[in-house]
């Protein structure tokens, strides 16, 4: 179902508005982003920036809004479309292995009631070669670490051979070694044409990290190149004083 062609190259919202028990968590979403770059969401805590990402994705229900990929509902495109939620948000007791989560990705393609081929099975250590996991793939996922467990969330992005990819929160309790290590894999994500929408907490790396940034307090401050949305004005109207003057401190232009 095409939604407009004036979307097309871009993640387009507009209107967006959720609600719970009678409070606003987001008001009135208007934002485009480009295809292909990398894209974090920043704002306080609170802000509805875990909420905006399962608006998109339908994952909680808007009560007004409309949201186009590339010129298609993101329901036309959910077989490309890939979710990393929060590491706090999955069982990570389940008894299943490493290659087995990576499945996951490639069953859009050959159905949940399909056994993979040896064809799907490459792909699924292809994919965790790629993240440096490929000698973890018979361990339980709940004897990782934070940073292990999201490379192999990367690894299923990889099978599923994802065009947009949402991650909510990926660094959070990771070492700054692992941090880097799968910043790496999503830059080579983004330079390869995938569109990565992130929600992010650290301000300081956000310069270095993202294209773009939507700047997020339950209505969008700002958003676009990170080069000129990123500045102490837009930062001071999304956070409180004391943050700021804290975070300003870091060199904050």
């Amino acid at each position: 179902m095409i939604i407009n062609n004036d979307v097309k190259d871009k993640l387009s919202v507009s209107n967006l508005n959720v609600g719970y028990s009678g409070k606003d968590v987001l008001v009135n979403i208007e934002f485009s982003v480009s295809k292909g770059k990398l894209i974090g969401i920043i704002g306080p805590n609170g802000a509805g920036k875990s909420t905006l990402i399962k608006a998109v994705l339908k994952l909680v229900r808007p009560s007004s809004g409309i949201v186009a990929f590339d010129g298609d509902s993101m329901e036309d495109i959910k077989k490309t479309t890939a979710y990393v939620k929060q590491r706090v948000d999955n069982d990570l007791s389940f008894p299943i292995q490493v290659k087995d989560v990576v499945m996951l990705g490639v069953f859009p393609e050959i159905g949940l009631f399909r056994y993979p081929s040896k064809v799907h099975k490459k792909k699924v250590m292809d994919a965790l070669q790629e993240v440096e996991m490929a000698g973890f793939a018979k361990t339980q996922i709940g004897e990782l670490s934070g940073g292990q467990l999201q490379r192999v969330f990367l690894a299923r992005v990889l099978a599923q051979d994802a065009n947009i990819i949402f991650l909510d929160e990926p660094f959070a309790g990771i070492d700054a070694d692992s941090e880097q290590k799968i910043m790496k894999i999503l830059r080579k994500l983004r330079d390869a044409g995938k569109t990565i929408i992130m929600v992010y907490h650290d301000l300081n790396n956000v310069a270095d990290y993202f294209d773009e940034i939507i700047i997020l307090n339950k209505e969008v401050i700002a958003y676009g190149d990170t080069k000129t949305v990123f500045t102490k004005e837009n930062i001071a109207r999304a956070y409180t004083g004391s943050f700021i003057n804290a975070f300003d401190e870091g060199g904050l232009t």
